[in-house]
């Protein structure tokens, strides 16, 4: 059994109970939302509410607002100074990233969609990031991220395809620092991760994925439950 289905299980105390929890939790992430959208302030708030609209015309994934407080914050406590990103989008998680990291920051940022990252670029500016702070390199991050230093950066962010995270969490532990930090957004895949039914490829490695991290003897893990789930692990200093 899957460790999420034991803890589905013993929650499940009688159809009153469970729909009180689902409802409790529903409320819970509501208000975390909205808190994390008032965190930012009105040139932010303005850029984050365009570049979501983009992502929506687009059919792109964006993070929810509690995801992007939470990266914000992750960025802050490591005084990230360069961060890698895997999965532009339209540059809403980019946003969070450099407001949390150091203000001579760099986030270096891949994503196959050029036209994503265009808007992203637009995102920045509108947002108040001047050009220097973001570095955006179109294509597919297997190929990109084995060009990048060995060790050289603070924190790497992957939002990319999920079909290759178990790809990227390789090439994050090359690319970290020592205590250095990886997140992963969106390890629930809406729910599909826990459920015992069958399930696609992408959903089967992010369970192979939540293994390896868990696993590993060079990480620090945990999975926070904000949006679709964060799994986030800091490289131990060995």
């Amino acid at each position: 059994m899957f460790p999420g289905q034991r803890i589905q299980s013993r929650l499940r105390g009688g159809r009153g109970q469970e729909r009180a929890i689902t409802g409790n939790r529903q409320s819970s992430w509501a208000f975390a939302d909205a808190y994390g959208a008032e965190l930012v302030d009105d040139a932010e708030n303005d850029a984050l509410r365009w570049a979501r609209e983009r992502a929506r015309q687009a059919g792109v994934r964006a993070v929810s607002p509690s995801t992007g407080a939470t990266l914000r914050l992750l960025a802050a406590t490591v005084g990230a100074k360069a961060v890698a990103e895997i999965g532009t989008g339209t540059g809403v998680s980019g946003i969070h990233l450099l407001a949390g990291m150091r203000p001579d920051g760099v986030l270096t940022t891949v994503d196959v969609e050029p036209e994503g990252q265009q808007f992203a670029r637009q995102a920045f500016r509108a947002a108040g990031f001047v050009g220097n702070r973001a570095r955006f390199i179109p294509g597919s991050a297997l190929d990109v991220l084995p060009r990048l230093a060995d060790g050289g950066y603070d924190m790497v962010f992957c939002d990319g395809d999920r079909s290759e995270c178990l790809a990227y969490f390789d090439e994050a532990l090359r690319l970290l620092r020592p205590g250095g930090l990886v997140c992963f957004e969106g390890v629930f895949a809406g729910g599909r991760t826990v459920d015992s039914s069958a399930q696609p490829t992408e959903v089967l490695k992010l369970r192979e994925l939540l293994g390896a991290v868990r696993e590993s003897s060079a990480l620090v893990p945990s999975l926070l439950p904000v949006g679709d789930g964060l799994l986030c692990a800091v490289k131990r200093n060995l």
